[in-house]
């Protein structure tokens, strides 16, 4: 019998895993992952890199023999994170010569602490895009009313984007006009216009936010229609005779990515929302555990529908409700930006203090 993951494979949706661990690349587990499982890809970010580090004596060879230079926690993490992302660039290097550079990327995330400077943003993504050396790395930026210039900039700059925390159609369509904008001014400097990009709609953290504040009725709804009404508003904006222009000119299309896509509520199917944004040229980034889920007893049955199926009425039954969705949504945003920055400082924090044992034990 087909494995669920293999059926969503075969319906056009990439299965990108949401971790990265030293682990995961010494034990096989991600090359099995490729193999039994039809993933194509990872991303990371400073929550997923905290969590490695602090469970795992993995990192603690690497970061004692990175001590003798003498560096910041913040520099020795970017040499641990690009080692781990550099070899799973590698593991994937094979899909994304087969697939032109659709799939088979992996992503790093600029230091979120810099979420507020267009600026400083565009020199780290640059920095670190050359640092790795992989043609098939994203470099994450959020896309906040100060990142969106960044990812405009870093677009023009050649720079593959990973534009993080969009958790609202109006979100990822600002993010989608800051990637054209990019491109198109590639095609005026007649520069290559083939630069890729995935805009990533965080969906549970909607579910989570408004638990206990609407009907029973209405429960864990509320993060697939925003998704749904997301997906129509994608497929329009591909079909626009703007975005066709910039096809015409050798540009290619940014996917949708569904982004932080486990199950919050145990009450409900730990694959739910993998069942429910089925949908064929999207991205689907899955925690571990949603990934082994979906392979051991998960079903496929139905993609999502160009049309945005029954969003609009739903999201009216929230709007009727008390929920005010461009507010939440502007909270979520807030909320995720502050998170990575929480994680970021507690890292910093880890890999300090790692560096401290490590050296009083010589």
């Amino acid at each position: 019998m087909m494995k669920a993951t293999q059926k969503l494979h075969d319906l056009g949706q990439s299965i990108w895993l949401d971790n990265i661990t030293r682990g995961l690349l010494t034990t096989g587990t991600l090359e099995r992952y490729v193999k039994e499982w039809s993933v194509t890809g990872l991303t990371s970010n400073p929550t997923i890199f905290d969590n490695a580090i602090k469970s795992s004596t993995a990192y603690d060879g690497p970061i004692r023999q990175k001590l003798t230079a003498g560096k910041s926690a913040e520099d020795l993490f970017f040499e641990l994170a690009l080692d781990d992302l550099t070899r799973a660039a590698d593991l994937f290097r094979p899909i994304w010569d087969r697939t032109s550079g659709v799939d088979g990327w992996v992503s790093l995330e600029v230091s979120p602490l810099l979420a507020h400077d267009t600026q400083i943003t565009l020199s780290a993504a640059k920095d670190l895009f050359a640092r790795a050396g992989r043609p098939n790395l994203f470099i994450k930026i959020p896309g906040t009313k100060e990142g969106l210039p960044a990812i405009e900039e870093a677009i023009f700059a050649g720079i593959p984007i990973n534009v993080t925390l969009l958790f609202s159609c109006e979100h990822y369509l600002a993010s989608a006009e800051a990637y054209l904008r990019g491109i198109e001014r590639r095609i005026a400097a007649g520069l290559k216009p083939d630069v890729a990009s995935v805009a990533s709609l965080f969906v549970s953290r909607w579910d989570a936010a408004v638990a206990g504040k609407v009907p029973d009725a209405f429960r864990n709804q509320l993060g697939i229609a925003v998704a749904e009404r997301t997906y129509k508003a994608y497929l329009t904006l591909l079909a626009s005779p703007r975005w066709l222009h910039a096809y015409n000119a050798g540009a290619r299309p940014q996917r949708l990515l569904w982004a932080s896509t486990g199950t919050k509520d145990p009450k409900a199917s730990d694959t739910l929302y993998i069942q429910a944004l089925a949908a064929p040229f999207t991205v689907n980034t899955m925690p571990e555990a949603t990934l082994n889920a979906l392979a051991e007893h998960g079903k496929i049955n139905a993609t999502m529908t160009p049309d945005g199926g029954k969003s609009e009425s739903k999201l009216a039954e929230f709007s009727k409700a008390g929920i005010d969705i461009d507010m939440l949504a502007a909270q979520l945003q807030d909320e995720g930006a502050n998170s990575f920055v929480r994680s970021w400082n507690e890292l910093m924090a880890v890999i300090a203090s790692k560096s401290e044992e490590l050296k009083r034990a010589g």
